[in-house]
């Protein structure tokens, strides 16, 4: 498993337990089949904990710079992936780039044609601001 793919099944099981799963060993290896000797399991047991851990958090900011929506509008799937990626964005692992541009695909490959463009813009705008404020 690589690291795109790690990124894919971490935003999968951030979205079970959105949605009230509890992203346990069945989930891991039944559904997903990544079993813990895969290269980034770590990474992605890590990313799926911080995100659950911070869902408070990580919304709040995400919710700051939802121009004319609320986040009870916003699709699980793309809520997922923009946890997954204002997570990495925090931490010093991923570039952001790297992170807003694999969530940017992310949106393009589980969710709806113009969901690309929406991450793309809560994540550019939460990047900018971070810029602006360092």
């Amino acid at each position: 498993m690589n690291r795109k793919d790690a990124r894919a099944a971490a935003m999968k099981l951030i979205y079970e337990w959105d949605l009230g799963g509890d992203g346990g060993t069945d989930t891991f290896e039944g559904l997903l089949e990544i079993t813990p000797d895969d290269e980034n399991f770590g990474y992605t047991q890590e990313v799926v904990r911080g995100v659950t851990g911070q869902a408070e958090a990580l919304d709040a900011e995400i919710s700051r710079h939802l121009v004319g929506w609320t986040l009870d509008r916003v699709s699980r799937v793309d809520l997922a992936i923009l946890r997954l990626a204002v997570y990495e964005l925090n931490g010093d692992e991923v570039p952001p780039g790297a992170a807003i541009n694999e969530a940017v695909e992310l949106a393009g490959i589980y969710s709806g044609e113009k969901s690309g463009h929406f991450v793309n813009g809560v994540l550019g705008s939460i990047y900018r601001e971070r810029q602006k404020n360092s």
